[in-house]
């Protein structure tokens, strides 16, 4: 695309980089098996591509050209180290300024697993579940660390500071880079789904902070998990994943008034729901089905995902099959059990058998549970409310929104607390 405009360069670039940064990194990590030097080389790429692409056009196959570009500089970072010639005759072998280096069709068997590899690296257990989240945005998903920073409201250098700690960890601690395969594989992916869904409920319900969502990192968390249905096609919990996902994040314009404060569930406006996200949704819970039916265990993300396909069925909020999903609640607490599913459950059979028996599901939890969070004491007061103890109910959203730390959601509980409803 010779001419391109600057502008058009660089939405070029942008489109490419967040598109295949995963895989770019990834096959970089398999060449050097160094994290630092891979992510150091796709940088380079891409400031080369800033360079060069508004004068030069941009490329017929962008992705090809930051891949030659970033393995020619490893070439030449491994020329320059006299220990490390082997790695030059490995990586250089055939490479030469008359025989250009072909583009990643070259490695069509290998271009899948380099994107799942870097998942599961940046998902190591050896991280904490926040850096792995932070790491995975950076590596995966082609975030800035000063977008990641605004996305979990911390300071840019602390972040930073976040994801070169967990990069030190993986260096340090001998992290294999190559792709975990049979058990292994599949006991890495729950914690790989895990993070993806940890960046999804960051930004669909924000834990602190002035704003009640922070949609990028949803937006950001959907690609993730489409990537992953695409990268692991024969596990229902992946599609049940990306179909949750989707479904939930299908609900986000209707949840916002004008004003920009939060709307409840049952009072948002459903012809303003993405229609189109929630066809997606959807189509991947079925796939998630068919896998099921063939035998494949499932767990959490597909029930949660059969749960929000219920809710998106519903022409209204009153023809809610709310037994339906007390139903799935009750198999999600068996498959997936702790207190945050006995407080959905609690909200799900307090809406199919009256508030007394959402409360019973309730008053079961251990005391302790949940302490420190809102989410027992809100549910508590809708439940109370529903059952006509205003007092009661009063008190608990008061207590709710002492404890959260999300400003939409404390203006929501202490408009309940007033009206005790």
């Amino acid at each position: 695309m010779p001419g391109a405009s600057d502008d058009g360069a660089r939405e070029a670039i942008v489109a490419a980089w967040r598109a295949e940064s995963a895989r770019l990194i990834g096959a970089l990590v398999r060449m050097t098996r160094d994290l630092e030097l891979a992510e150091d080389l796709a940088q380079d790429a891409l400031v080369a591509a800033l360079e060069q692409w508004p004068d030069a056009g941009v490329p017929d196959n962008p992705a090809a050209w930051l891949m030659t570009t970033a393995r020619r500089r490893a070439v030449d970072q491994f020329r320059r180290n006299q220990t490390l010639r082997r790695k030059t005759a490995e990586i250089g072998h055939g490479l030469s300024e008359e025989d250009p280096m072909g583009d990643l069709s070259e490695q069509v068997d290998l271009i899948e697993d380099d994107a799942l590899r870097l998942i599961f690296l940046t998902c190591h257990p050896s991280l904490t579940p926040e850096s792995r989240a932070a790491l995975t945005l950076r590596l995966v998903g082609g975030l800035t660390t000063a977008e990641i920073a605004r996305g979990f409201l911390v300071a840019e250098s602390a972040m930073g500071q976040r994801i070169s700690r967990a990069k030190r960890t993986l260096a340090h601690g001998g992290a294999e880079f190559d792709l975990p395969t049979g058990a292994d594989r599949l006991a890495r992916l729950d914690d790989v789904m895990g993070v993806v869904y940890l960046i999804f409920n960051e930004g669909y319900t924000a834990t602190s902070g002035a704003d009640w969502m922070r949609p990028e990192l949803s937006v950001e968390a959907i690609r993730l998990a489409r990537m992953l249905s695409a990268l692991v096609p024969d596990e229902p919990e992946v599609h049940g994943l990306q179909a949750l996902l989707e479904l939930q994040h299908s609900r986000s314009a209707a949840r916002l008034d004008a004003s920009g404060g939060p709307v409840l569930l049952e009072d948002q406006d459903r012809d303003a729901w993405d229609r189109g996200l929630i066809e997606s949704g959807l189509a991947a819970r079925a796939r998630a089905e068919r896998l099921a039916a063939r035998g494949t265990p499932v767990g959490r993300y597909f029930l949660q995902a059969m749960i929000a396909a219920e809710h998106v069925r519903a022409p209204t909020a009153h023809q809610t099959d709310w037994r339906r999903i007390a139903g799935l609640y009750d198999a999600l607490a068996a498959a997936a059990p702790g207190p945050i599913v006995e407080v959905n459950r609690a909200v799900a059979h307090g809406r199919a058998f009256g508030p007394d028996a959402g409360l019973a599901v309730l008053d079961a939890l251990p005391v302790n549970a949940l302490a420190g969070s809102h989410l027992r004491p809100s549910v508590r007061g809708d439940l109370l409310a529903r059952a006509g103890r205003a007092a009661e109910a009063a008190a608990a959203f008061a207590e709710a929104a002492a404890l959260t730390q999300n400003a939409g959601e404390r203006a929501v509980l202490l408009r309940r607390a007033r009206l005790g409803s």
